[in-house]
């Protein structure tokens, strides 16, 4: 049985991480900015990673691929494996075109990924002759196709137009359909519907799924949105300050979370089935400065069940049994307390 007849828990990760470890260094800052993360995408599964702005969602998954700002040295440690290779040990050239042709990234802010010189449609055409290995004459047809298959009216047009010419909405499906030009086998969604409207919002999230469910392809979605969480993931990943607090299959982390951080978390997001946002309120405190961390658990400062001995022992993630399939939770107080059976 090939990996695309299996469900995305019995296939082989497409992508795993392994301890990982990331610190960024600026002339006069040194941040942790990931600290022993793991994780692991199969074909045809949706991993979201949440939490809080600057709880290190981007930096941990697009850091092994060489793909952070320019100006800041990184150091990374641990294991981060695609195509049966270690991408932190292998050489700049070889991860390049790993990265090309094995990932395909949509980015935050579509204009600043889009070369706002050239149009949109040569700009797709060069990547599929690249990593296709397809003629200039295919390849403009394989362009026009890929517009057309995001979602974008009158591809021919647009193949021509350049990216200051497109809305917002049409901006993101052309990063989508560059994307997806080198045919990638994982397609990282970083915070792909930041600053669009609500119904664009949802035709993107959509149209993810559509290509997901029609290519096979590992997705891992990067957000701070629950609603898009709800509607994309199969296993939801929640960062904290650089480390995994939580890990499972999404119907148990949304619907019945044990980290007092994931319980915050999903506590502030108001019933939109409701016509007022009673019951739902903030996480109270500010994340930790990662640039003089200690010890302890990151989140004893804002946590409400905290005792004297976290801001001492860091919290290890514990395999534990509640819900439909096996999850991790790094909390002790919380499993002890409410008797949640461990293995």
């Amino acid at each position: 049985m090939s990996d695309s007849t299996l469900s995305p828990a019995e296939a082989r990760p497409v992508y795993a991480v392994e301890s990982l470890v990331i610190d960024l260094y600026t002339p006069t800052l040194s941040v942790r900015a990931v600290d022993g993360a793991s994780f692991h995408v199969a074909p045809g599964e949706t991993l979201a990673v949440v939490g809080e702005s600057g709880s290190g969602k981007t930096v941990m998954t697009l850091g092994p691929l060489g793909l952070l700002p320019e100006g800041v040295a990184v150091d990374l440690r641990g294991a981060a494996r695609a195509d049966g290779r270690d991408l932190l040990t292998m050489s700049a050239k070889d991860l390049s075109a790993l990265r090309g042709g094995y990932f395909g990234v949509i980015f935050q802010d579509p204009i600043s990924a889009l070369n706002p010189m050239l149009k949109i449609g040569p700009q797709l055409a060069r990547q599929a002759e690249l990593y296709q290995g397809l003629s200039p004459e295919a390849a403009r047809k394989e362009a026009v196709s890929l517009l057309a298959r995001s979602g974008i009216p009158d591809p021919e047009d647009r193949f021509n137009r350049y990216p200051h010419e497109l809305s917002g909405g049409m901006l993101q499906r052309a990063m989508i359909a560059l994307a997806l030009a080198a045919r990638p086998r994982v397609l990282i969604a970083d915070e792909p519907t930041t600053a669009l409207d609500a119904t664009v919002q949802a035709q993107i999230l959509s149209l993810i799924r559509q290509i997901q469910k029609e290519d096979g392809i590992a997705v891992i979605l990067i957000t701070h949105d629950i609603g898009a969480v709800s509607v994309l993931a199969d296993r939801v990943m929640v960062l904290y300050a650089g480390q995994v607090a939580e890990e499972g299959v999404a119907v148990d982390v949304l619907t019945d979370p044990i980290h007092p951080y994931t319980r915050g978390l999903l506590a502030s997001v108001p019933d939109f089935r409701s016509e007022t946002a009673v019951g739902t309120r903030e996480i109270p405190g500010l994340p930790p400065n990662q640039a003089s961390l200690e010890a302890g658990c990151r989140f004893v400062d804002r946590c409400e069940r905290a005792r004297p001995g976290c801001r001492t022992r860091r919290p290890e993630l514990t395999a534990v049994r509640r819900g439909v399939a096996a999850r991790r939770v790094a909390c002790p107080v919380v499993l002890e307390e409410e008797g949640i059976a461990h293995g």
